[in-house]
Order: C-alpha cells, then sequence, then structure tokens
C-alpha cells in the first residue's frame, strides 16, 4: 500500500509573513508537520510542495521529499489540491499512490495518530476521503433576519434559538480543523476536490484543533505549546551544542554589589558538573551574555568552556558562532529566562526556560525545567540530555 502525505507549504503569506518557516516551540511549523508525518506508521511517503527556497531546505533538514511548485498554482486564489495532484506526478509520474493525505502546516499540534487516522478510515474502514474533525458544543448564530421568526437581527444555524435543547439532547457536531485529510489517489483525480464518495471524519483531541491564520493565531499557539507538548524533553540524540544564558540562568538573577562596587553572584556546583559532563558527552557548551561583567568570563574560564559576553543582539552572535563551528541552529539547545533571550529561541530547535523565567519566555519555550535558574536548572537538562551517564558522575 502506497500512501503518499502531500503538504503544501507557499512562501507568500499575507496574515503572518514567511509563516510556514514561523517557529512553534522553537520548531519552523513546516518541519513540524514533516515530523508528525514521518512519524505515522502508516505513512509510505512525505513530500512539501512548495515554491520557496528557505521552505524547501527546512523541509529537507526535517526529513521530507520536496516537490518544487510551479508558479501557476503557487498563488493566494491557488487551490491545495492542485498542489497535491502536481506532487503526485512529479513524484510517481501518475501511478504507484493508493491514498494521499493532505496535511496543512498551519496546523501545528497535528500528531502521527491523527495521520494514521484519516489513512485507516480509507484503508480499513472502506471510505473514499476522510479528515480530522474536533467535537463541537456551541451554539452557531448568523445574522440577518429569518421569515416569520421569534427573533429579529440574528437567526441560531445548529439550533433553535427560542427553544434550545441541552447540549446532551443535541446531536454530536464536529469541526473541521484543517490539518490533514486523506483521499483515493484516483478518485482525486477524478474529481479534483478533496471530498467524493464516502466521507469519513475522524474525531481528534479539541485541545490540538488550531489553524494558523493571523498573528493572534501564533501567539496562541506558542502558549500551548508547553501544555500539550509538556512531557518532551530532548535527549543527545536532538541536540548538537549546548548555549547557556548567564544571569537569571545559571545565577538565581541576584547581584551583591560590595563597598568597592564589586558585583558577586551565586552560582551552583551541580551545575558546574553538568557542564564538565557535557563537555565530557562532546558536546560543544558556550555561554551567551548581554553582561560585561567578569564574573561572566571568570565562571567561562572555571568550566573550560568559550564565552561571548558584553553582546548586545544575543541572536546575532548565536547564528555567527553556529556558522563558525558549523552547527546547525536547529540542533541547537539554548537556556534562557529573560525576554531579551527570544530571539534566540526564534534561532534554535531546542529553546528551554528555567523554572522561574519570565512568563512570556516560558510560553516561547519548547521545554522548561522544574529548577529555578541558579539552583541547579543546568543539571537537570543535562540529566534529559545524559541521563545515567550524568548520573555516574
Amino acid at each position: 500500500m502506497s500512501v503518499l502525505v502531500v503538504i503544501p507549504a507557499r512562501g507568500g503569506s499575507k496574515g503572518v509573513p514567511g509563516k510556514n518557516l514561523t517557529p512553534v516551540a522553537g520548531v519552523p511549523l513546516v518541519a513540524r508537520a514533516v515530523a508528525a508525518c514521518l512519524a505515522a506508521s502508516r505513512v509510505t511517503r512525505v513530500a512539501v510542495s512548495t515554491d520557496d527556497g528557505g521552505i524547501a531546505a527546512a523541509a529537507r533538514h526535517a526529513g521530507a521529499e520536496v516537490v518544487m511548485r510551479p508558479a501557476a498554482i503557487s498563488g493566494d486564489l491557488a487551490s491545495s489540491e492542485a498542489a497535491v495532484l502536481h506532487a503526485m506526478d512529479a513524484l510517481d509520474g501518475g501511478a504507484g499512490t493508493e491514498v494521499v493525505v493532505l496535511v496543512q502546516c498551519t496546523s501545528p499540534f497535528l500528531t502521527a495518530s491523527d495521520v494514521d487516522g484519516v489513512v485507516a478510515a480509507i484503508l480499513d474502514d472502506g471510505a473514499d476521503t476522510s479528515f480530522t474533525a474536533a467535537p463541537f458544543h456551541g451554539f452557531v448564530w448568523r445574522q440577518g433576519d429569518t421569515d416569520g421568526g421569534p427573533i429579529k437581527g440574528v437567526h441560531g444555524v445548529n439550533h433553535d434559538a427560542a427553544h434550545r435543547a441541552m447540549r446532551q439532547q443535541r446531536p454530536a457536531e464536529f469541526l473541521e480543523t484543517g490539518a490533514a485529510y486523506a483521499m483515493r489517489a484516483d478518485g482525486l483525480r477524478e474529481h479534483g476536490h478533496r471530498f467524493f464518495g464516502r466521507v469519513a471524519l475522524v474525531p481528534t483531541d479539541p485541545a490540538r484543533a488550531l489553524e494558523i491564520d493571523d498573528p493572534s493565531d501564533l501567539l496562541r499557539a506558542r502558549a500551548l505549546a508547553p501544555l500539550l507538548e509538556r512531557g518532551r524533553t530532548p535527549s543527545q540524540d536532538d541536540v548538537d551544542a549546548v548555549v547557556l544564558d548567564f544571569d537569571g540562568t545559571q545565577t538565581d538573577d541576584r547581584v551583591l554589589i560590595d563597598a568597592d562596587g564589586r558585583e558577586i553572584v551565586a552560582v551552583h556546583r551541580g551545575d558546574g558538573l553538568a557542564v564538565a559532563a557535557m563537555r565530557r558527552a562532546g558536546l560543544p557548551v558556550l555561554i551567551l551574555s548581554t553582561e560585561t561583567n567578569p564574573v561572566v568570563a571568570a565562571r567561562a574560564r572555571k568550566l573550560k568552556v568559550p564565552v561571548l559576553h558584553g553582546i548586545d543582539r544575543k541572536d546575532i552572535a548565536l547564528k555567527r558562532w553556529c556558522e563558525e563551528e558549523g552547527i546547525a541552529p536547529e540542533r541547537v539547545l539554548y537556556v534562557g529566562n529573560d525576554v531579551n533571550d527570544l530571539p534566540c529561541f526564534d534561532l534554535v530547535g531546542w529553546p528551554v526556560a528555567v523554572a522561574d523565567a519570565h512568563e512570556v519566555v516560558r510560553a516561547a519555550a519548547r521545554a522548561v525545567t522544574g529548577t529555578r535558574g541558579g539552583h541547579g536548572a543546568i543539571r537537570e537538562i543535562a540529566a534529559w540530555l545524559l541521563g545515567s551517564t550524568l548520573e555516574g558522575n
């Protein structure tokens, strides 16, 4: 059984410029979609259809095949079906695919089980097309009078506005999530549209039903990500380098000043042990700080790691360091605590916030420690990466 996933991802977006490369929890939307599809057990191939070189590079890095889409089907009015049909022809010459799955990367919380579910509805249950849908219990209203109705100005669409039944008495309703659609490939070619023949809906978790169409949707997605993906912490297989902020991350963000104006901070011995263990495991570690305080350089010397401090634009410095070291930013774990760390969060694949970080920073993080900055948060992160290797040191 050949099951092809096609992820349309144009470069142009008016609502959210550069939307398909915009990160949620540190991962570009297109890469999140690719990862979910590659994890699905019933998928044979995953391809991204795009007209944009940056999206193509991100898709390949995430493990997808890429089909470059011609301009004729890349505009605002081009249909997703046109992109899917073009990708099918480009990949298999019009034959070989039994089921094709259309996945929208604007649904950031798509799961592998969602993808497997729409495929199973066709291969196991005999549907011709299927789509993800979330249970919906809301009362829908539409503006405009209805002839002879008791209420003027608006009217109920899915309910009798004058005699509303309790939720338990109403028929079950579902909201199309826009995340995944599966179709028999020959039927799609015949009809040119995703809905034909026997259509099945595949219920999905309503908490994950979110489409990113404007900046407010993106803010919601970034706020939800730490809650919906809380159980996921990185392992050493996910990370090629670790970059550490200093104040508030390796310290408790307090500064003591003596009579001569010298600043003194407190660090955690467990964090020093963690940095040494990561270095022994072959993980490059960098300290990156806006502070010019000599204590930052002194701590770096103690830990035997490089340091960049007195930096105004930490994200630019981090990008340059990655280029010099030959490390992909998507493979970097960056630990921060305050709003000046957010540009670096947008750059790396694993943005991590310490437990007492600013709430905006925690919301933008892909993972959050259970330990406060300066109290062993770096040791906790090292335990994620090294596991028993760290515990034995």
